[in-house]
């Protein structure tokens, strides 16, 4: 008989925790995971599912527009806010009757409650029961940041934005990451008038620089405002109901909605880590090492609550290669070079490997093709709207060590492009295949 309750006890049922748990369980462990709010987490519940859904919702908006040069006569349609979101809603109810019956088949026990660490082999549930395991893993993922400022509990986070009541006429949107970019598409299209605010002058840092430029001049011209260099001062809300967001230079933005979309920070408060001496850096992140153990033996931690990529195919190969390293007397790591990643914008954006700006500090000497070209259904739809595809080579070993692109299906096409990329193969090799035409895809290896 074991000394604990469980051999594993996982806090935070998400795409991590949920994966390690049904993975540890599958190897023999006896499992329990705890949730207070939701299974499924950020993505399932109030993230990349349900947003994906509305940036489908929102495209509709384009497409009928352009279904009349293709000879469809459609008449006039309106937007109707919230049958999208109560359809997108249910589905997520659908996609955690999922999870659930995940953990249920692979008998992993899910409790219903908040749980804090008590020690390296214990924690409390919100019911004030007390439960021992042998391993403890942390998967609570990441928080939205709300900014400290007077009025900042007026504005929305993106946990919010999928329960409006209505679609809001005016919206800000604070930040310039992939959320404020993604949410700006697809409330733009649902007809906002959406004023993008940004404390520098960058966009999605971290991105190809050519690619983002791309975004914001076509996005400038769909109607989407920006401001940049842009200090948040107060929020106002006025006696109708709508806010007015002041800056410490300039005028007064007014709006009906404002969503702050200013970054992501591990949900660690409140944990009890100090109770087993588990570090974390400034930001609140958990320390790990290459096989997510923390600084407390006993203790693991993965995903976005970790120091590493905040993304959901990152976390569950990270909870999958824990439960295989503890459980499975396999052990693994996760390799995070050359991790392909998307921004669902309007069009949307995908890169994977080394930027332009990336390889030449690392490499030198670098050579870049490039594409820049109307995709066949702009054209017959009238549509000015422009693709750019981008390869890094390195000019040494003529090995692509980077590609970008912006246009539509861009991340669809870049999953498949990026296992190229991961494999280290070269120009010549991309030249050598051949085209699938007609196709937006070809143009990856017609690069000139």
């Amino acid at each position: 008989m074991s000394d604990y309750d469980f051999d594993l006890f996982v806090i935070g049922a998400g795409s991590g925790g949920v994966r390690a748990s049904r993975v540890a369980s599958a190897h023999g462990a006896k499992v329990a995971v705890a949730e207070e709010y939701r299974v499924g987490g950020t993505c399932v519940i109030r993230g990349c599912v349900p947003k994906k859904l509305l940036v489908y919702g929102a495209h509709f908006a384009e497409d009928l527009k352009d279904a009349r040069r293709f000879g469809w006569n459609v008449p006039d349609c309106a937007f109707k806010w919230p049958v999208l979101r109560d359809n997108v809603l249910a589905d997520v109810d659908r996609l955690e009757g999922l999870y659930k019956n995940t953990l249920d088949s692979h008998h992993v026990e899910l409790i219903p409650e908040r749980a804090t660490i008590t020690g390296p082999h214990s924690v409390k549930l919100a019911s004030g029961r007390e439960v021992t395991a042998k391993y403890i893993l942390i998967a609570t993922g990441a928080w939205p940041v709300v900014p400290e400022i007077e009025g900042a509990e007026h504005g929305l986070t993106s946990n919010d934005m999928f329960y409006l009541e209505e679609c809001p006429k005016r919206l800000v949107i604070v930040g310039g990451g992939y959320i404020a970019n993604e949410f700006a598409g697809i409330f733009n299209q649902f007809g906002s008038q959406v004023t993008l605010v940004n404390r520098s002058s960058t966009l999605l840092r971290g991105y190809d620089e050519s690619v983002r430029d791309r975004l914001m001049q076509i996005s400038t011209t769909k109607g989407i405002q920006f401001r940049f260099n842009a200090q948040l001062e107060k929020i106002e809300k006025k006696g109708d109901g709508t806010l007015s967001v002041h800056f410490k230079e300039g005028d007064p933005v007014p709006c009906d909605a404002l969503l702050f979309a200013v970054g992501r920070r591990p949900h660690t408060d409140g944990l009890g880590l100090e109770a087993a001496s588990v570090a974390v850096d400034d930001k609140g992140a958990i320390k790990v090492d290459e096989y997510n153990r923390t600084s407390c033996e006993s203790i693991y931690a993965v995903g976005d609550v970790t120091d590493r990529l905040q993304l959901t195919p990152v976390a569950i190969r990270e909870g999958h290669a824990f439960a295989d390293t503890v459980f499975g007397d396999n052990p693994r790591t996760v390799d995070y070079g050359c991790v392909p990643s998307a921004v669902f914008s309007d069009p949307p954006l995908a890169g994977v490997g080394l930027t332009e700006a990336q390889a030449k500090n690392k490499l030198g000497t670098v050579k870049i093709y490039t594409s820049d070209f109307r995709p066949m259904k702009n054209v017959l739809a009238g549509r000015e709207e422009r693709a750019l595809y981008k390869m890094v080579v390195d000019a040494t070993t003529n090995r692509v060590v980077g590609l970008h692109m912006i246009g539509p299906d861009a991340p669809e096409i870049l999953q498949a492009a990026a296992i190229a990329v991961k494999a280290g193969l070269t120009k010549q090799q991309f030249d050598d295949t051949v085209a699938l035409h007609p196709s937006m895809a070809e143009e990856l290896v017609l690069l000139k």
